[in-house]
């Protein structure tokens, strides 16, 4: 079996989700050497997420946004975690609805991905910051 890991940091992205698979694969290129396998992308953020959903439209990744800022508003009266502005307790609820961690499998060599998906970024902040990931392939 084996095991390759390395960490990615992303620039800064504007609120919204953001296609970052070729991003992934570049920090990752031992990925080609998996027959069988999975990769791992996990998030060292509160505020922001990771998912998988369609990379074609652009206009799936913007009503992602509108439906989550619906879903979860901002300046909701009981939110009681506000000093760091009022989109910092929706985007805390929003990263824990979607989630930290993803895998995907790993087929000879390649993401194992369906024809139409794509990993997002999910930046629930307005401004973010610079986001680390750490990218985990395994396999034989």
């Amino acid at each position: 079996m084996k095991f390759f890991q390395n960490e990615l940091k992303l620039d800064p992205a504007t609120r919204g989700f953001h296609l970052i698979t070729q991003k992934v694969l570049h920090a990752i290129p031992e990925i080609e050497t998996i027959n069988k396998g999975q990769l791992q992308v996990f998030i060292k953020h509160t505020s922001a997420s990771l998912t998988i959903n369609e990379n074609a439209d652009p206009t799936v990744r913007t009503d992602f946004e509108s439906h989550f800022n619906v879903l979860v508003p901002e300046n909701a009266s009981y939110y009681k975690h506000v000093f760091e502005g009022s989109d910092d307790m929706p985007a805390h609820i929003k990263a824990s609805l979607l989630d930290t961690s993803i895998t995907i499998p790993i087929a000879n060599g390649s993401l194992n991905l369906g024809i139409w998906q794509g990993i997002y970024l999910c930046e629930h902040r307005n401004r973010g910051g610079a986001r680390q990931l750490v990218i985990t392939a395994y396999g034989v």
